[in-house]
């Protein structure tokens, strides 16, 4: 099976090279960055979204948001200008889900198959192939293409029509954004109580108030290491997609909402592209305290 694979960043770069280890025969392309280290594992380096689906039976596309995935899709020289009838495309960006059903539709006028399927797990995961990855679309094709998934991701799972696995991210985009911030909170509280953040850490990160969220950023925040993982500039973006999202659907998101107004301020603040844990300074700057590691 050739593979082309459109988006080579923070997060397309090395899901991109687990396929390369994995065997499979690809043709990459991105419009704004060269990836010479993908290149020299093997790949081919395709001229334009065109003529990576010129020569694809599987399309994979990584990009930062709805109007990448409509342009690369959808526009001159895109990949529907030089797909075969019978191509898979797997949208695997964060999207507004209702942009992923549009674009479906517009692959399913030219029997082009489109599924979405949006990750998480950040840099870390993508590196090491152990992303989760919500799949929207029918069933049959998500057949097809798991084997190919679970080269990039430990969790594949299928959510449910197109759309669904954007709308999975969003849920998992809005707790993980509460997520931080209440960790932050919490451990401004009792930093500027004199209490020694690593102790707390330690003492509560067995028992119910334990996730995968603290085990990641805590360490991160008490190191006073904000290098992206996650920007906090991709993380708004998603937390506007769904917004957006609940708006149209009448659905109260305050927390949200109150979350997003938090990393708008830190971006005002020239930490856009620092890693979402920096959460944090917003409440150590109202505090007057910084959470960081004693001794």
């Amino acid at each position: 099976m050739k593979i082309g694979f459109v988006g080579l960043g923070i997060m397309g770069r090395p899901m991109a090279k687990n396929l390369l280890k994995a065997g499979y025969d690809l043709i990459v392309y991105d419009k704004y960055v060269t990836a010479p280290d993908v290149i020299a594992l093997g790949a081919t380096q395709g001229a334009s979204n065109q003529d990576v689906a010129s020569k694809s039976d599987l399309i994979i596309t990584m990009l930062p948001n709805s109007p990448n995935v409509k342009e690369a899709v959808l526009g001159e020289q895109g990949i529907l200008s030089g797909a075969k009838g019978g191509t898979i495309v797997v949208d695997m960006s964060s999207i507004a889900p209702q942009v992923s059903k549009e674009v479906a539709a517009a692959c399913a006028e030219k029997n082009v198959i489109m599924l979405d399927a949006p990750v998480s797990g950040g840099e870390p995961k993508a590196i090491d192939g152990t992303l989760a990855i919500m799949v929207g679309g029918d069933e049959p094709t998500f057949k097809k293409v798991k084997p190919v998934l679970e080269k990039m991701g430990s969790s594949v799972v299928l959510i449910g029509d197109v759309g669904s696995g954007n709308m999975a991210k969003l849920a998992n985009q809005i707790i993980v954004a509460l997520n931080i911030a209440a960790v932050s909170e919490a451990f401004v509280l009792a930093t500027k109580a004199g209490v020694d953040p690593s102790k707390v850490f330690d003492a509560i990160k067995g028992g119910l108030a334990g996730s995968t969220v603290m085990s990641a950023k805590i360490p991160m925040i008490l190191d006073n290491d904000f290098n992206p993982g996650f920007r906090i500039e991709l993380h708004i973006k998603d937390l506007q997609n769904a917004l957006d999202t609940a708006h149209a659907l009448n659905v109260p998101v305050p927390l949200t909402a109150n979350v997003m107004e938090t990393m708008q301020a830190l971006k005002m603040d020239g930490m856009a592209t620092c890693d979402h844990s920096a959460i944090v300074r917003f409440y150590e700057k109202l505090a007057h305290v910084e959470v960081r590691k004693r001794g």
